[in-house]
């Protein structure tokens, strides 16, 4: 992933991109700690499948909030100013569910928090890393993204192995312990890696007030409406492989104490995935390598809802990951050549539809789980993936107009 640098990339673009890598950790690294500790949550709080249901699909409702919110933000002051602030308090919010005990309205306003400063950070960091990538010159933003998940794979396995094997007793419980080492560990990771991102002066073209509305409205919408309904019919499935994993092994597969476990599977086979993908755009083109990858995950979809037991259900899973993994950076990449400022407003637009993707999966599962199982409501993102592959074409766009030149980062002035 970091490789040899790229000729027309500077030492400050280097750096730039490790501290790229360190908030696309802290960001898997938080979210997987959260998710894979679901089934404690509805138990901590004494919560029914349908109410745990309903705590699940209002995250993504309030995080595409913050990410449209925060657009506007990011073109007058940088994602890097955005990310800095917004990073730290998604890990201190994680923090602060674990510490709601079991009083439902702490909860509620704590979920609503964290989706909000997800929104944020998602759209931020992101625009960061499609600033490398323009940059570089060559595609690296799936590398962001297998940082990504490894971190996520860590986390999931972390929920296990410390329920498992360090924390005994009532201590295994315990959200606050199960929170806190992520969230400490990800604030200090995020503060140190914050000073090192690109600044709005390096990120793309220097506009302002009026200058920016009208840069803004050069954003044309085709392209990001057909990534974006590509990348909602992926997220679809991530929303309900990530979210509802632990209680599909939990309610169906009576399988407690692995139901973390999917989840890592998913996240490892990500990274392995996301590890080459890169390679495979710049040889073969984000066409046809979303293609491929789409119609190998909605294998991996199809072998969860036909699983006879958790050992067949982990592997769907790792199948899925390996696959559909790629459909979201090359959305982001994509979405970047679409925009001719630079001022990832384009970025901050296809983020949207990542939590529309999370709206209809919660949807799903609340609609067909109750009807059958957690299990046979994989079919429909399993469908979904003939969408993906079919809007494959609109993921290399043609490459919008400059609204002005973009000089190196070296030559770039510091602010």
């Amino acid at each position: 992933m970091t490789g040899r640098p790229h000729q027309g990339a500077s030492a400050r673009d280097q750096r730039a991109r490790l501290a790229g890598y360190a908030v696309f950790a802290v960001q898997g690294l938080c979210f997987s700690a959260l998710v894979s500790r679901i089934n404690q949550i509805r138990d901590a709080h004494h919560m029914s499948d349908d109410q745990i249901n309903l705590l699940v699909l209002l995250v993504p409702i309030i995080a595409g909030v913050g990410s449209a919110a925060i657009a506007p933000l990011m073109g007058r002051y940088g994602s890097g100013v955005v990310l800095r602030i917004s990073q730290p308090l998604v890990c201190l919010t994680i923090l602060a569910i674990g510490l709601t005990g079991s009083a439902n309205l702490p909860l509620y306003a704590a979920i609503v928090l964290f989706g909000l400063f997800v929104g944020m950070v998602d759209a931020s960091m992101n625009a960061q890393a499609v600033a490398a990538e323009r940059a570089y010159g060559v595609s690296i933003l799936t590398g962001f993204h297998a940082v990504w998940s490894a971190a996520a794979g860590l986390g999931a396995v972390w929920a296990w192995f410390s329920n498992e094997y360090i924390f005994p007793g009532d201590l295994a419980k315990s959200l606050a312990v199960g929170f806190a080492i992520p969230a400490v560990l990800g604030a200090a990771v995020s503060a140190a890696a914050g000073t090192r991102l690109y600044r709005k002066s390096e990120e793309g073209v220097q506009l302002a007030g009026e200058a920016l509305k009208a840069a803004a409205k050069l954003v044309p919408w085709r392209p990001v409406l057909i990534i974006g309904v590509a990348m909602a019919c992926f997220y679809v499935a991530d929303s309900m492989l990530s979210n509802f994993g632990t209680l599909m092994f939990d309610k169906d597969l009576d399988a407690k104490n692995v139901a973390p476990l999917g989840l890592a599977a998913y996240q490892v086979a990500m990274v392995a995935s996301r590890a080459v993908a890169d390679f495979g755009v710049r040889r073969y083109g984000a066409a046809l390598v979303v293609r491929i990858g789409t119609a190998v995950g909605a294998v991996g979809l199809l072998a969860v809802v036909l699983a006879p037991n958790a050992g067949v259900a982990i592997a769907g899973f790792a199948v899925a990951g390996l696959g559909l993994c790629v459909v979201a950076p090359i959305s982001f990449s994509a979405a970047g050549k679409a925009d001719p400022s630079g001022l990832g407003v384009a970025v901050a637009r296809v983020n949207i539809f990542n939590y529309v993707g999370f709206v209809v999966g919660a949807v799903v599962v609340l609609v067909v789980q109750p009807l059958s199982s957690y299990q046979t409501s994989y079919l429909v993102p399993a469908l979904l993936a003939l969408v993906i592959i079919a809007l494959a074409r609109g993921f290399e766009p043609e490459p919008a107009a400059p609204a002005g030149a973009v000089p190196p980062v070296s030559e770039r002035p510091t602010v």
